[in-house]
């Protein structure tokens, strides 16, 4: 297990190329020696039973001939091994050699124990006194021909040297033509690596030749219909997604400098029409005033997008506590009916008397962007009226802010406010972020006698 731990950090390091060709070489490897093993064990296995056959058909002979002679009586001087044996002996029981060939010595060829439990044919190994090679013995239980019908144990043998010079051989060929096979296959098998990775190294190549002047640029996806297909085609599709969101972040800082450049504008004028000749005090506090005003609105437009960066971050942080929709509409017309006075409109405030579980904080903001979104929209067309409504409805909590302006244009109708949006503006993204924060919804809608209207639901 040490060992694993300490090869593995070293094995990751490794190109894939090159661990793709170890594993296949030691999975040949593997499999070399296993057919190596295999057919030594299959040959020595043939080699014995040819051998064991043998044996049998020759001790078979000699049974033949003692059985043909069964009451004969046995003279003098005669064989009782067939003459053409020329590995064999005829054993008491007690051991002691009635009969042996010339090719061994007179000592018996099994020890006295070993003939005296043979019952039946029993083939064994061993070493012959008179013979350089292990022999293989097959010993038979026999009757010797006579009246007494004495019985012995008839041992036939054959050298086992020739079967040891087939293994050899066979041993000395799988050991030089197994690592002349194994380089070949591991060559081969860094080809095949080789080959398979090109597709990768080209998507690679390809991926690292994409920057940021040209995002719409994609990979070449493979017509293969394989894993490289749908690696490419996955690579293309977080390439989208990249594009999208670096579109997004360009959209919201076009939004962000378009919101920015209007009060910081009139900020610097004010600023400079109040330096450029001596004035009255009114004069300089009616300039003072502007400018806390258009302070006030950049404060509200960094606050505004600090909501948008920590809301793409996933994490919009809402204390909820019991508020009074009522209560959140009359402050929110109060806070403006000083600018609406200027601009000759008027906020009204219906709502019912009810409680919903929000973020105070938060519907504030959403009220002020819709309020100042109204007013900046309410058109030259006169005296107008900015309506603030809060109801109960089946789907929850309803709040509609409506004027007479000019109404909203019909491709932003059509497509929802989104963060970053220089049509929508970041006062309706705010509005739209933090709604669906509580779980809301918000719809755009223009009225059939004009004007916009805008309405939110909270459960």
């Amino acid at each position: 297990m040490r060992i694993r731990r300490r090869l593995a950090p070293g094995l990751r390091r490794l190109p894939v190329r090159l661990r793709l060709t170890l594993a296949f070489s030691l999975g040949m490897a593997a499999v070399l020696a296993a057919l190596g093993a295999f057919l030594y064990t299959r040959l020595a296995t043939d080699l014995l039973k040819a051998t064991d056959l043998d044996l049998r058909a020759r001790a078979g002979v000699t049974v033949t001939s003692l059985n043909m002679r069964e009451h004969a009586p046995l003279d003098a001087g005669q064989r009782l091994i067939d003459p053409d044996e020329s590995f064999g002996q005829i054993l008491t029981p007690s051991g002691a050699v009635v009969e042996t060939t010339p090719a061994v010595s007179g000592a018996p060829m099994l020890p006295p124990r070993s003939v005296r439990s043979v019952d039946g044919p029993t083939f064994s190994t061993r070493r012959v006194r008179g013979v350089d090679d292990p022999a293989r013995l097959l010993a038979v239980p026999v009757q010797l021909p006579g009246p007494h019908h004495d019985r012995a144990v008839l041992v036939v043998g054959a050298p086992l040297g020739d079967r040891h010079e087939a293994l050899t051989t066979l041993t000395l060929l799988l050991l030089t033509a197994g690592p002349v096979a194994l380089v070949v296959t591991s060559c081969a098998g860094w080809l095949l690596a080789g080959a398979a990775l090109r597709p990768v190294e080209r998507l690679r190549r390809e991926a690292a030749a994409i920057t940021v002047s040209e995002p719409g640029r994609r990979l070449t996806v493979p017509e293969t219909g394989d894993e490289l297909t749908r690696l490419a085609t996955t690579l293309n599709s977080m390439l989208a997604r990249l594009q999208e969101a670096l579109d997004r972040e360009h959209r919201f800082v076009d939004a962000a400098s378009h919101e920015l450049r209007t009060p910081l504008a009139l900020l610097k004028a004010e600023l400079e029409l109040a330096g450029s000749r001596p004035r009255d005090r009114e004069e300089l506090a009616a300039a003072v005033q502007a400018a806390a005003a258009e302070t006030d609105r950049l404060v509200g437009l960094a606050e505004d997008m600090l909501v948008l960066a920590r809301t793409r971050q996933g994490r919009l942080p809402l204390r909820r506590s019991p508020v009074s929709p009522r209560r959140l509409l009359e402050e929110a017309a109060e806070a403006f009916r000083v600018r609406a006075e200027g601009a000759g409109t008027v906020i009204e405030v219906t709502a019912e008397e009810t409680e919903v579980q929000a973020d105070p904080v938060r519907l504030r903001q959403v009220l002020h962007n819709l309020l100042d979104n109204a007013l900046r929209h309410s058109g030259p067309a006169g005296p107008g009226r900015i309506t603030l409504a809060a109801a109960r409805a089946d789907e929850g909590l309803r709040v509609t802010v409506r004027d007479h302006g000019q109404g909203f244009p019909e491709a932003q109708l059509a497509q929802p406010p989104e963060p970053g949006r220089v049509d929508a503006g970041l006062g309706l993204s705010i509005v739209r972020t933090i709604i669906e924060g509580h779980g809301g919804t918000l719809r755009l809608e223009n009225a059939s006698t004009g004007g916009a209207s805008v309405t939110l639901t909270m459960p």
